[in-house]
């Protein structure tokens, strides 16, 4: 089953979930916001993308600008910052399986549909 990291308020991530059902994909949303995001996940998350965790990181948000730019972070330091500021994870992140993608632009899909 398909699997969204969605944030409701974000046009990216509801233009996915259309996208989705456009083409009769069946899936489930996680709405990180509300239910957290776990080191657990964003590691699942990083070795079924191939990303470093930086890239995961809404680098343009004021969190980030105002706490973490230009500090010399660790992969795990990132991947905690992300855990306790969930609104810098990018989004939407769309994982089938084994692969995953942050879908920006939404076609980036394409590339983990069987």
């Amino acid at each position: 089953m398909i699997k969204v990291f969605h944030n409701p308020r974000c046009s990216k991530s509801r233009a996915a979930l259309q996208y989705l059902e456009n083409k009769n994909q069946k899936f489930e949303i996680y709405k990180y916001l509300d239910e957290k995001i776990s080191e657990n996940q964003i590691k699942d998350i990083l070795a079924k993308t191939g990303l470093k965790p930086i890239d995961l990181v809404r680098t343009n948000e004021d969190i980030w600008k105002e706490n973490y730019k230009g500090k010399d972070l660790t992969d795990e330091q990132i991947i905690s910052v992300i855990v306790e500021n969930p609104k810098l994870l990018e989004r939407p992140i769309v994982i089938n399986g084994d692969r995953a993608v942050v879908a920006r632009p939404t076609e980036k899909i394409d590339e983990i549909l069987d």
